[in-house]
């Protein structure tokens, strides 16, 4: 995959990933949404908090998918960039199809991962208690910016991608594309919640978005593995 289409994919991961992320972080969006005062805890009062508690979360994506674009652009530099760059969508590939098998509920080979990203998270929680209870949106922001680096192997899967994007701007677009897909489940979890958890609990939902995301995985392998062989001879000519 490359150019648009992989922002496109980025997206549907998000979004098939919503099942997950109302898993995760349901219960996070729940208790922002009661924590707050009693005169904004439905709509439409509540919708400038939501608003801003995500925004602040696709600002970190952003920036952590800037961070890996930069990162990878420069490893690709020191593999040869052509191959450097299969390389590392070659790892993507892996991760979205352990991501698709997490997703669908036939394991769970992310957890190392998660639990190293824990370690940040412990650093960051203390900051976040600092801004709890949230009493405006501008807090909002703050809390949903600590909320971005929450760890998450959906998250950590795409950041890999990230990687192999080719630059700081494109690693960017790839997080913001992927955030963006996980507004609606997030969104919808703060005024929903227990109706959305209900839905993304039914075993056949999540098994449905783990084989769409396995087959990302699989697709993303597949092109990683095309490019880095060698162009075909064509017919008649003497291969040197």
């Amino acid at each position: 995959m490359n150019g648009g289409a992989d922002y496109i994919a980025a997206f549907l991961v998000g979004l098939l990933g919503g099942v997950h992320c109302a898993g995760m972080c349901g219960g996070i969006v729940g208790a922002l949404t009661l924590g707050l005062p009693e005169r904004v805890r439905r709509l439409p009062g509540a919708l400038p908090y939501l608003l801003a508690y995500n925004g602040g979360r696709l600002a970190s994506y952003t920036l952590a998918g800037a961070l890996a674009g930069a990162a990878g652009a420069w490893a690709s530099d020191l593999l040869w960039m052509h191959r450097g760059r299969l390389v590392l969508m070659g790892f993507a590939g892996v991760f979205l199809a352990a991501m698709g098998l997490y997703l669908g509920g036939w394991g769970n080979a992310l957890a190392p991962v998660e639990r190293l990203g824990a370690v940040l998270w412990r650093r960051l929680q203390p900051l976040g208690a600092r801004l709890l209870p949230v009493r405006s949106p501008g807090g909002a922001v703050l809390l949903g910016l600590l909320w971005g680096w929450l760890p998450c192997g959906l998250v950590y899967t795409v950041l890999v991608w990230s990687l192999s994007a080719g630059g700081a701007a494109r690693g960017a677009l790839l997080m913001a594309s992927f955030g963006a897909g996980t507004l609606p489940a997030l969104l919808a979890m703060g005024v929903l919640a227990a109706r959305l958890s209900a839905f993304v609990a039914n075993p056949w939902v999540r098994r449905a978005a783990g084989a769409l995301v396995l087959a990302f995985g699989a697709l993303t392998l597949y092109h990683a593995v095309r490019g880095g062989m060698p162009p075909p001879v064509p017919a008649g000519a003497v291969p040197r």
